[in-house]
């Protein structure tokens, strides 16, 4: 079943809007579709949720902006459905949850996806983006349907990825991708062109993605460390790595192996090796790498990853 974006959404009409969002990354587009006089009735995010310390129960950034707003905010998708709502079109970023036939049978729906679709339909699309070296990624306004990312696309925008770690590409797909949908509001959505090329999935990340295996190559695991959380071990306890680069010279060690050369902290890879830049020890605030490795006390025997 698809989502088609009826005649009434043709250029310059104004529509009724429904937002469906969840992560802080689904602010920026509700703030921007606010901020360019768009009509929001209703705001759908997920239920609260226990965080902190204290375990009391706090909104999601989306619902904490909504109400900043003034606007209506619900935890059930059903409230779509109300005469009072009088929907015209519900937009979603990032919602986290699948929408349910009989929804997608009342209210055309779009989403803002953060790949070049049909590659990397899922949950971690630009994570796996990063991680498989893809030299370039995007943002796709795109219909939603039953199945996972299938929809037309109405607009997409193509970015290099380059050394962007995955905050930094984030912030700039969604920054595209709200220019993008304001646009389709403003001119029309048009006809969705069927996606065309080969299908790839972005699986949810796990903690053995985010794990550095020293017997890969530096530029492997520099990507890894791109897109947030890695780690390794030493001496038992966890290591996490924020930031590095690989290697400009080469450096005779072995794969785990850590060196200083010219006041440089070296990790020897499965090729070349790694700089590292800034660390963060188990149970401790993150540091430059420098001042690590003069605290760490090394011997000739320590690998990191054993």
């Amino acid at each position: 079943m698809t989502s088609a974006v009826p005649e009434l959404l043709s250029p310059h009409s104004h529509p009724r809007l429904a937002y469906l969002g969840t992560p802080a990354l689904a602010v920026a587009p509700l703030d921007a579709l606010v901020g360019a006089g768009h009509d929001v009735a209703l705001v759908v995010s997920a239920a609260d949720k226990r965080r902190g310390r204290g375990s009391e129960l706090s909104p999601s950034p989306v619902k904490a902006r909504a109400m900043e707003l003034g606007i209506e905010v619900t935890d059930d998708p059903d409230a779509l459905l109300s005469d009072q709502a009088g929907i015209d079109l519900a937009v979603v970023v990032a919602y986290g949850r699948l929408i349910r036939p009989h929804l997608l049978a009342a209210i055309p729906f779009v989403n803002l996806h953060v790949s070049l679709l049909p590659r990397w339909r899922g949950a971690a699309p630009i994570e796996r983006a990063i991680l498989a070296g893809d030299p370039t990624t995007g943002v796709c306004v795109m219909a939603i349907t039953e199945g996972l990312d299938e929809g037309g696309v109405y607009a997409r925008s193509e970015t290099p990825i380059g050394d962007k770690t995955v905050d930094e590409l984030r912030h700039e797909l969604v920054a595209e991708g709200s220019r993008l949908l304001l646009e389709c509001l403003d001119t029309g959505f048009g006809v969705a062109a069927p996606q065309v090329g080969e299908v790839t999935y972005a699986a949810k990340l796990t903690a053995d993605d985010r794990r550095l295996d020293w017997f890969q190559s530096a530029t492997q695991l520099a990507r890894v460390i791109r897109i947030g959380g890695a780690f390794t071990t030493l001496r038992a306890k966890r290591l996490k790595v924020h930031r590095a680069s690989v290697a400009e010279t080469v450096a005779p060690l072995e794969p785990g192996e850590v060196g200083n050369v010219d006041g440089l902290v070296l990790v020897g890879c499965g090729a070349d090796a790694l700089v590292l830049e800034s660390v963060q020890v188990e149970g401790k605030a993150s540091i430059d790498a420098p001042t690590w490795w003069r605290n760490a006390g090394l011997t000739a025997t320590d690998r990191l990853g054993s």
